[in-house]
């Protein structure tokens, strides 16, 4: 029996919930254990957000399509193969889910619970990257359903984990994400005020996903 609407988004919540836990905190058990090494600190970060990515897309994949990340749901919704009906509840239980997330790291940490990043991340370099990381992400989840279905966890894990490395902005690549990452003042936030520029690259590269990846991937190949 297919998976009623409330529990996918439950599921999509959760999710979305597990991958802010990793990412945020990893960073900041990566930053207090590198002493001071800031590769060694995105190192350990990098690695536990793909292992959580594989995981959650793994077990959640079946009830919500693990989209975690509104990029993604609006994606499938352009490709025809999500209900746009559906759009907004999915978006709305991401971020809810994401927020939740970092406050439950925080707690974990023994950190204040309400925080606003003053990690600066701004500037062409890093507005550019995040339409390359948001292209990126689309390219390696289109690109593994149309030829191999089965890989799409460890294609997405993967990615990630090295785009944290080859893009400046250390890929967000999702807007959840990113106005999550807003509310935490540790080795992964970013300050509240350059969250819209990013959200705006990652449109940007929803967009041109979209264009050239329906053409690339197209199901009647």
């Amino acid at each position: 029996m297919a998976p009623s609407n409330s529990t996918k988004l439950f599921a999509e919540g959760l999710g979305t919930a597990f991958l802010l836990i990793g990412v945020v905190g990893s960073g900041i058990m990566g930053e207090s254990l590198a002493d001071g090494n800031t590769a060694i600190a995105l190192l350990a970060n990098a690695i536990a957000t793909g292992c959580i990515l594989y995981v959650i897309i793994t077990t959640l994949g079946p009830v919500s399509g693990a989209h975690f990340n509104p990029i993604v749901t609006l994606a499938f919704a352009f490709r025809g193969e999500h209900a746009w009906k559906m759009v907004g509840p999915y978006i709305a239980v991401q971020i809810i889910g994401g927020i939740l997330g970092v406050w439950a790291v925080h707690l974990m940490f023994d950190q204040p619970i309400m925080q606003a990043s003053t990690t600066l991340r701004t500037g062409t370099a890093q507005w550019s990257s995040e339409i390359i990381a948001t292209f990126g992400l689309l390219f390696v989840i289109f690109g593994g359903l149309r030829h191999k279905v089965d890989a799409v966890p460890p294609l997405v894990a993967l990615y990630i984990t090295g785009a944290y490395w080859f893009t400046s902005s250390t890929s967000f690549a999702n807007p959840a994400v990113t106005i999550a990452r807003g509310f935490s003042d540790t080795f992964a936030g970013i300050a509240p005020s350059n969250i819209a520029m990013f959200i705006v690259m990652q449109i940007v590269g929803l967009v041109v996903g979209h264009f050239v990846l329906t053409r690339l991937f197209h199901s009647d190949q």
